[in-house]
């Protein structure tokens, strides 16, 4: 029954991960620009954002596996969890967190900016004339990433010499739980402590401005955003009137070369009129050709008739969203005051709480759910998602930037390898600050030790303790209990001591990761949510806020000229609900009626 139930965890580990490998496939071919497409940059593109959402989805695996030695009903350890099994387990989910997260770390520091040369490296012409081989093209590349390698190497070295943090004197580290987190590492696990600490902190800040902006713009944007017309009749109106304006210009052409003296003044300024119609309408062309995807692969065409088909369910989803942003935003907020008020070690340990005490609706929800595996592991499943397409919004909205300077900009059908490299690169770090958001803010209680109980019934020296007959004598497991019936049951998941360890060992990476929390969680000031190019300056409750009243516009640009894009606003785009152009969007053809009703509303 034990190696059924074992088994079935890692099943269903491995169907996840085969769902987030399609996923960031998706992902990454909806926003690739076709034309642009480069094989390389595809593979490691989809395997990173597939490794890193694997690292961060291992959580629950580790908390069902070390939950699943555990009777949460009798807090006793189960007859076939002997030590020897349990630290089995622990070893075998330890070494796949060490191989993940240097994977992550090396595909991030390495394997990603190499891809980012080799693609640069690439010269149409000389390949074509034998002057560029695939060696020389090999070493090009490896020369730009000699520095990342030793960026690396200095980072291990760092993190083998740094000193740890002392033990505090005062007892706050006389608990078992502390004691292992200081004490049973190696040089080598210290070294990656350290590079994965660094990471995290980097990817915190990105996370406060990008993922802080995506999960304010995400939820508002579906309930505020609705096409009022739909892009084929878009299209339709768009040419009737570019064709009708081309004829009227001809008839004052023809009567200017055929009247002596030309045009009266009336006419003149008539047809100056018109020439700046056209251009009005040749740009107004341009959008519409994108907004229908006329150039788009396949993938991308397909991807807007599956949003067509759902444009009804946007509103409900909208809501939907609105509702967990404010459930995740509170239980934050409560875990943060918790922390900063009942952490026994405070800045000396990075706010580390020993025991929760304020209610988290998130972290309950997971608790209780765990005792039914894998609803626990939908609901992080979801939650999880929800912050990864929150950072894409945020990344798709503000652009990828170097102080005030637009590098890149991330747009469906339009991103070209060298942004979608940088965009991988981000989304690691991202997983990175996530992964600590979720376990040690969102969902604590349940990231260190799930629905672990123990007994804590008082007996005989030497006896196990039974709370059959006591059942209020059974206590959840905390980092806080040094009972000797908890040290026999608790196992805290390898997840949660490797955090732990990090913000213990270099407690100032713990302190920035804690405070930059509240600054995601209260002090997002946008200066302007209808245009992101505008300096950023705070966090989400701002956004979120402001966004109740203003529609939010996601930055995608057009093809042309800003001209454009405020021409897409203003005909695409409404808070109104016409769900006719929904059924044109999917079948890629306007009504007559819609295309004669929409020319008559624009004279």
């Amino acid at each position: 029954m034990a190696l059924i139930q074992l088994a079935l965890i890692w099943v269903v580990y491995a169907i996840v991960v085969v769902l987030l490998a399609a996923i960031s496939a998706v992902f990454v071919f909806v926003y690739q620009k076709p034309s642009d497409r480069a094989a390389s940059v595809t593979v490691v593109s989809i395997f990173t954002i597939t490794a890193l959402l694997a690292t961060v989805l291992l959580l629950p695996v580790d908390v069902a596996l070390v939950s699943s030695t555990v009777s949460s009903k009798l807090g006793q350890r189960k007859e076939w969890a002997t030590q020897q099994k349990v630290d089995e387990i622990v070893q075998t989910l330890t070494i796949l967190y060490y191989t993940l997260f240097s994977l992550d770390a090396l595909l991030c520091l390495v394997v990603v900016p190499f891809t980012y040369f080799w693609y640069e490296e690439y010269d149409e012409i000389e390949t074509e004339e034998g002057r560029q081989t695939i060696g020389s093209r090999l070493w090009g590349a490896f020369k730009y990433t000699i520095g990342f390698i030793l960026f690396v190497v200095i980072l291990f070295l760092v993190g083998f010499f740094i000193p740890v943090a002392a033990r505090d004197n005062s007892g706050h580290y006389d608990l078992d739980y502390f004691r292992h987190l200081l004490g049973d590492e190696n040089q080598g696990v210290r070294a990656l402590t350290f590079a994965l600490g660094l990471l995290t902190t980097l990817g915190t800040l990105l996370y406060v401005l990008y993922t802080g902006a995506g999960l304010s713009l995400l939820p508002v944007a579906l309930i505020k955003s609705a096409p009022a017309m739909s892009a084929p009749a878009f299209s339709a109106t768009t040419d009737s009137k570019l064709e009708a304006n081309r004829e009227r210009q001809r008839q004052l052409e023809g009567r200017n070369a055929g009247q002596e003296g030309g045009l009266n003044p009336k006419e003149r300024r008539e047809l100056d009129a018109l020439v700046r119609e056209e251009r009005t309408l040749v740009r107004r062309q341009h959008v519409a050709a994108e907004a229908a995807g006329e150039h788009d692969s396949w993938l991308l065409k397909t991807w807007h008739k599956v949003e067509a088909v759902f444009r009804p369910l946007k509103l409900l989803g909208g809501l939907l969203m609105l509702l967990v942003t404010v459930v995740l935003w509170v239980s934050m907020l409560l875990t943060g005051i918790d922390k900063a008020s009942h952490s026994i070690c405070k800045h000396k340990c990075g706010y580390i709480l020993a025991h929760v005490q304020l209610f988290n609706p998130v972290n309950a929800a997971l608790v209780q759910s765990a005792k039914l595996f894998p609803i626990d592991y939908i609901i992080f499943l979801l939650v999880t998602m929800y912050f990864f397409f929150g950072s894409v919004v945020g990344i798709a909205t503000i652009g990828i930037r170097f102080l005030w300077l637009r590098l890149f900009d991330i747009r469906k059908g339009h991103t070209s390898p060298q942004a979608m490299l940088m965009a991988t690169v981000m989304l690691t770090l991202l997983a990175l600050a996530i992964n600590y958001a979720l376990a040690m803010m969102v969902a604590p209680q349940y990231s260190h030790f799930g629905p672990q109980t123990f007994c804590n019934h008082k007996i005989r020296p030497g006896e196990q303790p039974d709370c059959s007959n006591h059942p209020n004598h059974i206590e959840p497991c905390t980092e806080a209990t040094d009972n000797p019936a908890a040290r026999n049951v608790c196992t805290a998941s390898v997840a949660s001591t490797f955090l732990d360890r990090i913000t213990v060992n270099f407690s100032f990476f713990g302190i920035i990761d804690f405070w930059a929390q509240f600054f995601f969680l209260g002090k997002h000031i946008f200066r302007n949510v209808i245009d992101p190019m505008l300096t950023l300056e705070g966090v989400l409750l701002v956004i979120f806020v402001t966004t109740l009243f203003r529609t939010p516009k996601l930055r995608e640009y057009a093809t042309e000229q800003d001209a454009e894009v405020e021409e897409e606003e203003g005909l695409l785009a409404s808070t109104g609900r016409r769900f006719g152009a929904t059924w044109q969007d999917i079948t890629g053809r306007a009504s007559k009626q819609g295309v004669a009703r929409n020319r008559q509303s624009d004279e």
